[in-house]
């Protein structure tokens, strides 16, 4: 695998139930969230599907216009990736975003089952948001991506 083709591992991918859980406070996705937002070499990646499929599901939850607004947020804050339409939205934009990390509740990705079956396609890490935010390390992943000493967080998560 080249190195271009390689995970970022300071790339990551919350799934639309993920996006819209930290929207409302779940707090096993924010605090997860939380990581990628305070700090800002580390990336949410997210595709027009992925952010289309968290704005209907806000809508469902909530209303439109608080969904709008979350998605707007979203595409401020996102890499944005391109994949066919008919592909997995978190799926398609760890693999095109080239993340190291997905967050989903989605128990089928998160099994073994579905570990065996992706890892020889996709080089992607399947986590809980609570696991994630478990074993997130940025002092050692800021060293390795960065190649600098660690200072600690750079950016204010809820702002």
């Amino acid at each position: 695998m080249s190195k271009s083709s390689r995970p970022n591992p300071a790339r990551v991918v919350a799934d639309a139930e993920v996006l819209a859980a930290d929207l409302f406070g779940d707090e096993s996705a924010r605090t997860a969230l939380d990581h990628v937002r305070a700090h800002d070499w580390v990336e949410l990646v997210a595709s027009e599907e992925l952010l289309e499929e968290t704005e209907s599901l806000v809508a469902s939850l909530a209303d439109v216009d608080l969904a709008t607004d979350h998605r707007t947020r979203l595409e401020a804050e996102c890499v944005a990736v391109e994949h066919p339409p008919e592909d997995h939205p978190a799926l398609a934009s760890a693999y095109r975003g080239r993340a190291a990390h997905l967050l989903t509740f989605d128990d089928r990705l998160t099994s073994a089952k579905a570990g065996l079956t992706l890892q020889p396609r996709v080089a992607v890490s399947i986590r809980d948001p609570a696991a994630f935010a478990q074993l997130f390390d940025p002092e050692s992943l800021y060293e390795a991506v960065v190649g600098e000493t660690y200072d600690g967080p750079d950016a204010d998560p809820r702002e």
